[in-house]
């Protein structure tokens, strides 16, 4: 079944296209990511699809409900996490969360019981007496997400969900995201970073221009850029044809030579499936000494290189 439903979706400001025929289809249960740089479009279609803002044409469609026939329900059904922390900074973690459940008309009992439940879901329950603002960044955004959840949406919108996190924090909320994703609940994430998706997205849709230009898999995605690439630099450079001949059974494509190392190779790879461990043990059966192996993941300026000719960052906007 399918619980969010994009159709020739259209949001013009003016002269500002920000959406511009944008299709989607999220399957229900699913973490599917929306992959793009600022001004893509990513904020503007979460907006319409969470009844935030009207659209200019086209249509949106959350959990069998069409956003613009009949706004209110959809609202019963979603849950919306946006770019910044939007917690009540002078309340307590658990009166935050109470709170949200007010506007639910939660009764007395259930505000505490569901309060308490997301608190320890969240690991938040040391910190649920304290006010908002003594939490850390990464704390405040688990809040965030937390009172979205208050009402069980059957569907989550999470925008851009891990700005402005140090890396720590980062991870931590991606753990917790693929936790809501393997409870099946179905969450629509923005994003601007390819890793991102690729960890927490079952599937994924790049836009640009408020349109869809490519859509599949993280795997799928990176095999039409080339997929990962694996860099092996060895100790003897009179070695560099047998290491060669070590690394091309496991190579996608051309296994190089670095132009400006005699001692290094690249190589096109596919991601997982031991490629790394069995390059490693070819090249000790070829007698081959290694000094360092690294392996590159595609990036976002990667996938919009090959698919636009141009890097992400040259957009230079602020997201819409």
């Amino acid at each position: 079944m399918t619980a969010v439903l994009a159709e020739g979706l259209k949001k013009h400001y003016g002269e500002t296209k920000a959406l511009d025929g944008l299709d989607l289809e999220v399957p229900q249960g699913e973490i599917f990511g929306l992959l793009g740089p600022n001004g893509a479009g990513k904020t503007t279609a979460v907006k319409v699809m969470t009844t935030l803002a009207s659209p200019t044409a086209g249509r949106a469609v959350i959990d069998g409900i069409d956003v613009t026939k009949n706004p209110k329900a959809v609202r019963t059904r979603i849950g919306l996490t946006g770019q910044y922390a939007a917690v009540e900074e002078r309340l307590t973690g658990r009166e935050n969360l109470e709170l949200v459940g007010r506007y639910f008309h939660h009764k007395k009992s259930e505000l505490k019981s569901r309060a308490t439940e997301l608190l320890h879901m969240f690991d938040l329950m040391e910190a649920a007496d304290r006010p908002a603002n003594t939490y850390s960044g990464g704390m405040r955004r688990r809040l965030d997400i937390a009172m979205s959840l208050v009402a069980r949406p059957a569907i989550l919108f999470l925008d851009e969900p891990t700005t402005g996190l140090d890396p720590r924090s980062r991870l931590g909320m991606w753990e917790f995201i693929a936790r809501l994703g393997d409870e099946g609940t179905t969450v629509l994430l923005t994003t601007q970073y390819l890793e991102e998706a690729d960890v927490l997205a079952k599937k994924i849709a790049v836009i640009d221009h408020g349109l869809k230009i490519a859509e599949g898999s993280a795997d799928q995605l990176k095999d039409q850029i080339g997929g990962d690439k694996v860099r092996v630099t060895i100790v003897k450079p009179e070695n560099i044809q047998r290491a060669k001949q070590a690394i091309v059974p496991f190579a996608t494509g051309a296994v190089d030579q670095d132009p400006e190392s005699a001692q290094t190779l690249t190589a096109p790879i596919h991601a997982g499936g031991g490629v790394v461990p069995n390059i490693i043990r070819g090249l000790d059966d070829a007698g081959v000494d290694v000094l360092d192996v690294e392996v590159r993941r595609p990036t976002l300026d990667d996938v919009f290189l090959v698919l636009t000719g141009r890097a992400a960052e040259e957009r230079g906007q602020e997201e819409l």
